[in-house]
């Protein structure tokens, strides 16, 4: 046995890890959830827990699940630089560890397919079991049984999370519900530290949304050609058609969305973050190859593909991390825990919808390094995905017996397409993407929404891929205020200076159409939201909030034309 290791001198904490150390070393409880934000320092945290606990003589053993290969090298590794030595190759083969090591990192798999492996070293020694994104523990009911044998002898067990939630019903093992007054049972947290808190605190960087809307043409299998706006209120198998369709890598719009991307990217590497790298998140491994061929014609340089969770899929991630390479396409995989600081642009060009998977795409992107740095991400002009922009700051948690509705996309059926290697399985053929374009529909930041639609490759959208890099919350806020304003005006200038004929006849005004009356009313809601700012120091996120509260209804991203007028009336008397 390697000597004990010992909190060393210079391992300093941030604020809410200190303070959640003190209560885990409070309560001593057997178990403990702690939720942090992705970028938040989840890892560092447990590892301080595992020192204390090690040097009061509490455990003499250290277990770390995860959910994947990859996250066993990068936990062994963050071990090690504070003295705890982690065995990351233990097979369960193995039974026993070497006596080089203070214990193991393991997958939920592994746990999973041979449980009373881990049970029996679990129980000869004095176990802490720090179970990384414990949510993976209810993804099966193997995984989930398999965890449960094996770690309930613990002497100590610490869960993990950054999304608090699933979306299914899956209970998940050691975490505690609670049920409420209207009778749903919902985990509890003994520490939480999200997004808004982080954002605050300087811990996390504030995320720019841009979603792009366009029109869209598809061919369906009954062979009628349909075309829809992305965006616009449609029922749900338009939306996914639509949304569909946009992805289409054979279309203009997903080029279109790379080129403003990297344009984006560039920009940040000449704004002082040099290194910054993009990453786009596929929904199949067709889909990625065609997306990284068409970055790689636009900069002229390779991307790098990752397609399944293998070791030489986990061997271009750490190679990645540490390159000044432009691209990443990644198959849905580089979606949690992977550490890859420098990323700054995101592509969303997936099709899962989930609120879990949209949040551990996200949190990809939010790792901040030094003050100021900004991340900014492209995604399509989705209802679902507008709302949950807007919501990035809300505090979720695992809920059981609430009903669940899906949105957009079958998520289960493109987890099956992508486990059988497929390109997207059953669901091709299903119609035919006709076409595609883009254009800039909004800016979403902080719970509120900036902008008129611009088309790609304008100078209006220039105006927001050229935002600076380095940033705080406030002055990102301050600048889309100021674009918002500028474009405006510069719309009133044109609308001036059209020419008009005398002795053409007067043609009534033609009414506009829902997608227009929506567009007009967001932009008068924006402006009285920043002049409430103004006014009483409000961030405008709690300013949308609200009027939500008070009014009802969705993110104005998705609010109808009658949420919005009762919002703008709200506002005016607030």
């Amino acid at each position: 046995m390697p000597p004990r290791p010992v909190v060393q001198q210079g391992q300093s904490l941030r604020v809410w890890q200190r303070k959640a150390l003190m209560e885990y070393l409070r309560g001593k409880r057997e178990d403990f959830l702690a939720v942090a934000t992705p970028g938040a320092g989840k890892t560092t945290f447990a590892l301080r827990v595992a020192l204390e606990l090690f040097g009061d003589g509490t455990i003499d053993n250290l277990t770390v699940v995860t959910p994947t290969e990859h996250l066993k090298t990068q936990w062994a590794q963050a071990a090690a630089r504070v003295g705890i030595d982690l065995d990351a190759g233990f097979r369960n083969s193995d039974v026993h560890t070497s006596s080089d090591f203070h214990g193991t990192v393991v997958t939920y798999a592994q746990v999973g397919i041979a449980p009373a492996v881990h049970k029996r070293r679990t129980v000869t020694r004095k176990t802490l079991v720090v179970l990384d994104e414990i949510h993976h523990a209810g993804d099966s009911k193997s995984w989930g049984d398999g965890v449960k044998a094996a770690f309930e002898p613990a002497v100590r067990r610490l869960m993990l999370t950054g999304t608090p939630f699933r979306s299914d019903e899956n209970p998940i093992p050691f975490v505690e519900y609670e049920r409420g007054p209207d009778g749903i049972q919902r985990s509890r947290s003994d520490t939480v530290y999200g997004y808004s808190d982080a954002l605050r605190d300087g811990v996390v960087r504030p995320v720019i949304f841009l979603a792009y809307s366009g029109e869209t043409r598809w061919r369906t299998s009954a062979g009628d050609e349909l075309s829809a706006r992305l965006g616009e209120p449609m029922t749900q198998d338009l939306i996914s058609q639509a949304w569909r369709t946009a992805l289409d890598p054979k279309g203009d719009w997903m080029p279109q969305v790379l080129r403003a991307a990297d344009a984006r990217l560039d920009r940040l590497r000449a704004g002082g973050m040099p290194d910054a790298g993009g990453l786009v998140i596929a929904s199949d491994q067709q889909n990625a190859r065609a997306y990284a061929k068409a970055l790689g014609e636009l900069t002229g340089e390779k991307a790098v593909v990752v397609l399944s969770d293998d070791v030489g899929a986990s061997g271009r991630i750490a190679a990645f991390s540490a390159s000044q390479e432009k691209w990443m396409v990644a198959v849905r995989m580089v979606s949690e825990g992977v550490d890859i600081p420098r990323l700054a642009v995101g592509v969303y060009a997936t099709s899962a919808s989930t609120p879990l998977f949209f949040a551990q795409a996200i949190g990809r992107f939010v790792r901040a390094r030094r003050p100021g740095e900004t991340a900014t991400v492209f995604v399509p002009s989705v209802p679902h995905l507008l709302e949950l922009a807007s919501e990035m700051e809300a505090q979720r948690n695992h809920v059981l017996g609430e009903p669940k509705t899906k949105d957009g996309y079958d998520d289960d059926e493109m987890e099956r397409a992508n486990r059988e290697e497929k390109a997207s399985g059953e669901l091709e053929g299903t119609f035919e993407a006709l076409g595609a374009t883009a254009e800039l529909d909004q800016i979403i930041f902080d719970g509120a929404t900036f902008g008129m639609p611009a088309a790609t490759g304008t100078a209006e959208e220039e105006e927001y891929l050229g935002l600076p890099g380095l940033l705080t919350p406030d002055q990102v806020t301050a600048l889309l205020n100021k674009r918002q304003a500028e474009q405006m005006a510069a719309e009133k200038r044109r609308s001036a200076a059209a020419p008009t004929s005398a002795a053409a006849p007067e043609i009534p005004a033609q009414p506009r159409t829902a997608g227009e009356k929506r567009i007009v009313l967001r932009r008068q809601l924006n402006t009285l939201v920043a002049a409430h700012h103004h006014r009483t120091g409000l961030p405008h996120g709690k300013i949308h909030a609200e009027l939500r509260r008070l009014c009802g209804g969705p993110p104005s991203a998705q609010a109808t034309i009658e949420q919005l007028e009762e919002r703008i009336a709200t506002i005016q008397t607030l």
